[in-house]
């Protein structure tokens, strides 16, 4: 068998950035799809991985280990299709926005929908499922109301990631918590000190921009938009039952993805019995989605969606990121230059900053926030200890870049879930994504003056 050898950081950095230029180039010069490109992209580095030694029963190994680690979040999100289509279908959605028309306060639409997506994801514990339902409701109210759509999408992402993260259900909560070693009560309370002021300078951020925006939908835009709704489904409570069912699944602990789709059959039942569809078509709808025309076309580009053939191309999306990303980590490549900047720490606020880094490097280069999870708290949590620093603040650090953050990656498939499920571009909702992108400052601003930097006691013993 040939020896393997560890890969040099310059090589290392080659194979990053030539990933990174490839997929780069194809998109923006050549308009390809990033799937085909990310597939192109994790073939061309099969070569490079075995430069270094490794056969290719190794290199397959490599990809595959690291694909079957997300079977799961693979059926949420096809889960979560099936449950977009039969809630439209059933009128779940219909009502949603029927009612949020006539509710909501149009000077305040945008901090509405951040505290209402706030709310739905921390009883939930699911963004993915926050914006399949309440977000979907939102974006389409905004349209209505003549809000521009990237605006609307940054206020429910900001909303949706934010009740993930502080959420005790949520699985990237738990899994940070895990692979830094925190307690995950302890880990939610540690990050209230980050999360919380960004929070609320992201409200007043959406506030400023209600009050101050320009564009509103005439009355008869509106009273068009309620009559259809009102004529094309059977508004009213019974609609509302599938959210009902969710919310207590997933309040009682149930699994997510039986959680989901449970909801997403009642919302195929209710269709059926209520909206008077045939079987047929519910069942077809939970594989290919809501299709029937309006006529209207803001409730066309609305209500279109769902399925679980629309998110087949996430799916793609999801194995090839994460089969590039375990070729880079199985090579030792990705080690090598996060171990580069391991060994130039020299302090706390050093050590912070480099796990702002690293999360932001392992996100950015798999596309997947369990991937940079595993990856930094591996590669940190000793130099936590080194530095006497406890668990908490690592996990809360992860928390702060690599969940909040990823959807700041156009190319993560927390980006192109948001852009699929909501229909708005990653280049339109990036920049109105405020939380992401002032946790990460507080987080750096405690990290150098060492607020809230919780430490071991003297003789390095955990007291809690």
């Amino acid at each position: 068998m040939k020896k393997t050898v560890k890969p040099s950081l310059g090589y290392s950095i080659m194979l990053v950035l030539l990933a990174v230029l490839m997929i780069s180039i194809g998109m923006i010069v050549f308009k390809a799809s990033i799937q085909i490109m990310m597939f192109i992209t994790m073939l061309s580095i099969i070569p490079f991985v075995m430069h270094l030694g490794y056969n290719y029963k190794q290199v397959e190994e490599f990809m595959f280990s690291m694909m079957g680690k997300v079977m799961n979040p693979i059926l949420i999100i096809m889960a979560v299709g099936a449950l977009i289509g039969a809630w439209i279908l059933a009128g779940t959605v219909p009502t949603m926005i029927f009612y949020g028309l006539k509710l909501v306060s149009p000077e305040f639409f945008l901090l509405t929908s951040l505290l209402f997506c706030s709310i739905v994801s921390l009883g939930t514990g699911t963004s993915f499922g926050t914006m399949g339902t309440a977000g979907l409701a939102l974006i389409g109210m905004g349209q209505v109301l003549g809000v521009p759509p990237g605006m609307t999408a940054g206020a429910i992402i900001s909303g949706a990631y934010f009740g993930d993260k502080m959420s005790p259900l949520s699985d990237s909560t738990n899994i940070v918590a895990a692979m830094s070693g925190s307690n995950l009560f302890t880990h939610i309370k540690h990050m209230l000190w980050t999360t919380v002021p960004a929070y609320i300078l992201t409200a007043v951020i959406f506030g400023v921009i209600d009050f101050t925006r320009d564009g509103s939908a005439s009355g008869s835009d509106i009273d068009t938009i309620l009559g259809y709704l009102n004529e094309g489904f059977n508004i009213g409570f019974v609609p509302l039952i599938p959210i009902l069912v969710l919310i207590v699944l997933l309040v009682l602990k149930k699994p997510a993805v039986p959680s989901i789709f449970v909801a997403a059959l009642a919302g195929a039942f209710i269709a059926i019995v209520y909206q008077g569809n045939t079987i047929s078509t519910a069942l077809n709808t939970l594989y290919t989605g809501y299709r029937f025309e309006s006529g209207i076309a803001v409730m066309d580009s609305l209500l279109q969606r769902g399925g679980v053939s629309s998110m087949l191309g996430i799916v793609a999306l999801f194995l090839l990121a994460l089969g590039l990303g375990g070729l880079l980590q199985g090579s030792g490549a990705l080690n090598t230059i996060l171990d580069a900047f391991a060994s130039r720490i020299k302090s706390v606020g050093g050590l912070i900053a480099s796990t702002v880094i690293v999360s932001y490097i392992t996100v950015g280069t798999s596309g997947v926030i369990s991937f940079a999870a595993a990856i930094t708290g591996t590669l940190m949590g000793p130099l936590y200890k080194k530095f006497g620093v406890r668990p908490e603040n690592l996990s809360r650090t992860i928390e702060d870049t690599a969940t909040q953050s990823a959807p700041l990656f156009p190319w993560s498939i927390n980006s192109i879930f948001a852009a699929a499920t909501l229909g708005v571009s990653p280049a339109a909702f990036i920049p109105f994504c405020f939380l992401a992108f002032l946790t990460p400052v507080f987080a750096l601003i405690y990290g150098f003056t060492g607020f809230t930097i919780t430490k071991f006691n003297p003789e390095g013993i955990d007291t809690e």
